[in-house]
């Protein structure tokens, strides 16, 4: 009798926590996704803008000194959404003040031409906003931590219509090896919310259809492998690249006003170069490379454009830029290799996001979400060679690799950003 009376206890336990943390994250989700769908039309609006009038892009350098007042003036010049992930780990608080900046600046650097994603924004939002949620309620550390992750799910899947992948990619990108399972209700609640809400105003999800799968053959196999561990390599050059440029910068330029508006000047000299389509997010690109077009060197292009763009203090995301590089390396260097142009965009695409985020699982489901089950055998393959050979490197310096990639072995470092 006694023992039914403390396992009923435990059960009731049990289930007023899962009650609460389904109407929290519920909670979450829906500002979230209200939120993600104004940011989405914001971004949307501003790129139409830009595209009918191209000579906006002469503005850049002014949106860069904007974009540094605004930080400077809120005291908020060194946060980003490194301190975000590095608030899941400790008690640093994310300030409310971070989700209207990074919103605001993110649609100022997609109106004139800077070369940036959105995840960024959604992940700073996101934050925001669910530990915002959290101190309304007076959680403590331990459950704050959880709002945030609910916060981020919640943004990134109204913005890319990826529920499954938006939830996975908040419980695995704070510390590598080590997946936040207590969160797993929370985030896909909050993620699935806010991407009812996205449907309900009509925000279209990110899809893409492949024309052609290759069948199962060892010809396939290792051709595969190889386009994956070269994207892999790619990923670690994209991530020492934003990197030194954010150092670089930073060293040549201590003003940020300076450095913003030499970063913009830089990126309409590299436009009249070049042309428009290293602007902005670059999503036409994407879809152009997918249905098997790129051009050669467009994949390291962009990786310049953003680099001037992000590490010289603009805002936005390296996710959708990522995305670009890697489905243009993929369509170029998978064609060389005999594989479908189109097919090898797709792969390339979610194997240098794997390589740069370092989170396999939740790449193996944006493969899902972006192109169908048809595939997932190879876009497997392509999440684990990538993430095995992309080493210790990722695209946010406050990321731990908490376990070893080679072994089972405790190591608990920062990721190799941050090595001197």
């Amino acid at each position: 009798m006694e023992i039914f009376k403390r396992n009923s206890k435990i059960a009731f336990f049990y289930v007023l926590a899962i009650l609460k943390w389904i109407a929290v994250s519920a909670v979450v989700g829906a500002v979230g996704g209200l939120v993600g769908v104004a940011f989405h039309v914001s971004v949307e609006k501003v790129t139409e803008l830009r595209t009918e009038n191209s000579w906006i892009v002469f503005l850049l350098p002014l949106g860069g000194l904007v974009i540094a007042g605004l930080y400077k003036l809120f005291k908020m010049e060194k946060l980003g959404t490194d301190n975000v992930i590095e608030s899941i780990r400790t008690d640093k608080s994310v300030p409310f003040l971070l989700a209207p900046l990074i919103f605001v600046s993110t649609v100022i650097t997609h109106l004139f031409g800077g070369s940036a994603g959105r995840e960024g924004a959604a992940l700073q939002l996101g934050g925001s906003i669910g530990a915002q949620v959290g101190r309304l309620l007076k959680f403590d550390e331990k459950d704050m931590h959880l709002a945030t992750l609910c916060g981020m799910s919640a943004v990134f899947s109204a913005l890319f219509g990826t529920p499954l992948t938006a939830a996975l990619f908040a419980l695995e990108v704070i510390s590598v090896g080590i997946v936040y399972y207590s969160g797993i209700i929370p985030c896909l609640t909050s993620s699935l919310v806010a991407f009812w809400i996205a449907t309900l105003f009509k925000v279209p999800p990110v899809r893409f259809t492949l024309e052609k799968i290759p069948e199962t053959s060892f010809g396939s196999f290792w051709r595969i492998v190889l386009l994956s561990a070269l994207c892999a390599v790619l990923s670690i050059a994209f991530c020492l690249l934003m990197h030194f440029s954010h150092k670089g910068a930073a060293k040549l330029f201590k003003n940020t006003f300076l450095r913003a508006f030499v970063g913009g000047a830089a990126v309409v000299v590299l436009t009249l170069i070049f042309g428009h389509d290293y602007n902005g997010a670059g999503m036409n690109i994407i879809e152009k490379a997918i249905s098997g077009e790129a051009e050669p060197f467009a994949f390291l292009l962009k990786m310049l454009f953003t680099a001037m763009t992000i590490g010289f203090g603009f805002k936005g995301g390296e996710i959708v830029p990522t995305f670009f590089i890697g489905s243009t390396f993929g369509c170029v260097i998978g064609s060389l290799l005999g594989l479908d142009p189109g097919f090898a965009a797709a792969l390339g695409l979610v194997a240098l996001f794997c390589g740069a985020v370092n989170c396999p699982i939740a790449s193996v489901f944006l493969s899902i979400e972006l192109f169908g089950a048809g595939g997932i055998v190879y876009f497997a393959i392509a999440c684990a060679v990538s993430f095995a050979l992309s080493g210790y490197f990722g695209l946010y310096s406050s990321q731990k690799i908490v376990y070893s990639k080679t072994r089972a072995e405790f190591i608990n470092i920062k990721t190799a950003q941050e090595f001197k």
